[in-house]
């Protein structure tokens, strides 16, 4: 610690991450478990774009935003797991008070695109099964490109809302923070001034990138099951629920983490349960993604086997 710039106090210089356990022998076999994770994960989401990149029938809305979703996926598990793989390595994790917050900031504006990016690729799905007469002028390039652009301008002004909110706060003391990366709630935790501001902010950013979200992905659900039950081939049907079955499976894997945790802040006794939470929300959902999007379509199982084999798509 060093003299802060604010009163009489302490500034927090370096921080000290405890990960998942300081047991040597589980750290190599985490060290090894995480790095086969990401490994696959990376691999999986790079596979997924590059098929979608040489196979024409791929080249629709749906999967444009897909190939963005694995982007996304491939840097938010890239800003936590290397670095994360690095302590495991040292058997330590000291790291700078400048670098914990560019992390904070990276992961919340990668987390946050990532939550509206699903909520455009459930436009989409409406679009495609509500009305599509209209579906191609209504999801153009152009409307595409807005899309992403409006869900990287949202998350952008949160995650820099956060960043600089948490930089205002005093930390004097113990640095310690209980967690493999850093994240709002741990940090919160070591503030020696008042977080109540933090709090609020963070009760209005989960609203607009968790609550808001969700309800209009329900909305446009609401509407798809609708749709499809006034369908009168089974075969219609099923086709029709089988195009939302994969968007629906990570949306759900996906809040459902990011639900449990931000929702116990005050709980202590909850970093534990924490920990676990967070390696499902950032490991096991970009791992799972890719695989849950190729498994029961055929279109991207035949582009997969072209990208490993070499082959060409057919005229």
């Amino acid at each position: 610690m060093e003299p802060g710039a604010w009163g009489n106090g302490t500034t927090v210089i370096e921080l000290i991450l405890l990960g998942l356990t300081e047991n040597p022998r589980l750290q190599t076999i985490l060290f090894a478990v995480f790095l086969f994770a990401y490994v696959v994960t990376v691999g999986g989401n790079v596979s997924i774009m590059a098929a979608i990149f040489v196979e024409p029938k791929l080249h629709t809305p749906m999967y444009y935003f897909l190939g963005n979703l694995s982007l996304l996926d491939i840097g938010c598990i890239t800003v936590t797991i290397p670095p994360m793989l690095a302590c495991l390595l040292a058997h330590r994790c000291r790291v700078p008070y400048a670098t914990c917050i560019s992390q904070l900031f990276f992961f919340h504006l990668l987390a946050g695109v990532d939550c509206h990016l699903l909520t455009a690729m459930s436009y989409d799905r409406y679009l495609a099964i509500c009305q599509p007469l209209t579906y191609s002028a209504r999801m153009s390039r152009e409307v595409q490109g807005v899309l992403v652009g409006i869900c990287c301008t949202i998350s952008c002004i949160n995650a820099l809302t956060h960043t600089v909110a948490v930089s205002m706060l005093d930390f004097c003391g113990p640095n310690v923070v209980n967690h493999f990366y850093c994240d709002l709630p741990p940090l919160f935790q070591l503030s020696c001034s008042s977080t109540h501001l933090n709090g609020q902010l963070l009760f209005v950013g989960a609203i607009f990138m968790g609550v808001i979200p969700m309800i209009l992905i329900s909305l446009s659900y609401a509407h798809v099951t609708a749709a499809v039950l006034r369908i009168r081939s089974a075969e219609g049907r099923r086709k029709a629920f089988s195009t939302c079955g994969s968007h629906l499976t990570v949306v759900c894997i996906f809040y459902g983490t990011g639900f449990f945790s931000y929702m116990r802040l005050s709980s202590v006794s909850a970093s534990e349960k924490g920990k676990g939470i967070g390696i499902l929300n950032t490991i096991l959902s970009p791992m799972l993604n890719p695989f849950i999007y190729s498994l029961r379509n055929p279109d991207v199982q035949g582009a997969l086997k072209r990208v490993l084999t070499g082959k060409r798509p057919p005229e």
